[in-house]
């Protein structure tokens, strides 16, 4: 009997599983270029990793005074992270040998993303991990998006398992937050290394403080099946 019996682990896709915030940056540089906004950066897009596409949508109405509808704004901004996505969407590779460990130990797996279905099914068939990852949530198929639970409650639905069982995998406080939200445990891996020292990072059972650079899939594992944390 493996220590990891009776958990299920949940993992957020963009910038945790997979590099794409470089494509959404440009997907969104793009989409506000098209709007008459042409100043924005990379630090602006840093403020939108880890909410829905929906949500930043809505923010960015709010901010520049878009007059475009946000039915417009989405498609636009999905259909030419789509075209980015396809072309090159690397995984991290320590992200892809921890998937390997869990799918050997027959550990039941989710991807709960704020990206769209199609973005999500795109990224995860291009780069194989659909083999891995069958269960599938988008924030478009619940009602709110991180931070609220809702994507992680639902993946643990589709999945068949309690909420108190699973292992959230998180990149950015929003997911962090929408994991404690959801009565679940967390490792945190941020993506804005900068931002290791939020409070709510803090409340993760597990933070790799250094982001991808630290990460490493046994690290991870061992963490999961009891063992001691990486130091």
């Amino acid at each position: 009997m493996s220590d990891l019996d009776g958990i299920s682990v949940i993992f957020d896709l963009d910038g945790t599983l997979v590099d794409s915030e470089p494509n959404y940056y440009e997907a969104g540089r793009r989409t506000l270029a098209g709007q008459g906004v042409t100043d924005f950066t990379w630090a602006d897009h840093e403020r939108y990793v880890g909410i829905s596409t929906q949500e930043t949508i809505a923010l960015w109405k709010e901010r520049y005074g878009l007059d475009a509808s946000a039915d417009v704004l989405l498609a636009d901004k999905n259909r030419r992270y789509l075209e980015l996505a396809r072309a090159s969407t690397p995984v991290y590779p320590e992200m892809r040998a921890f998937v390997e460990l869990l799918a050997g130990d027959g550990v039941p797996m989710a991807v709960a993303s704020g990206s769209s279905r199609p973005a999500i099914e795109a990224i995860l068939s291009g780069t194989g991990l659909d083999e891995r990852l069958r269960v599938v949530v988008s924030a478009e198929e619940v009602a709110l998006g991180k931070p609220a639970p809702d994507v992680f409650l639902e993946a643990a639905r589709r999945l068949g398992v309690t909420p108190g069982r699973c292992v959230v995998v998180e990149d950015a406080v929003p997911g962090v937050v929408a994991a404690g939200a959801a009565g679940m445990r967390c490792i945190a891996v941020p993506y804005v290394v900068t931002q290791a020292g939020d409070p709510a990072f803090a409340t993760a059972g597990l933070l790799f403080r250094g982001g991808q650079g630290e990460f490493t899939a046994r690290g991870a594992y061992e963490w999961l099946g009891g063992g001691a944390p990486p130091v």
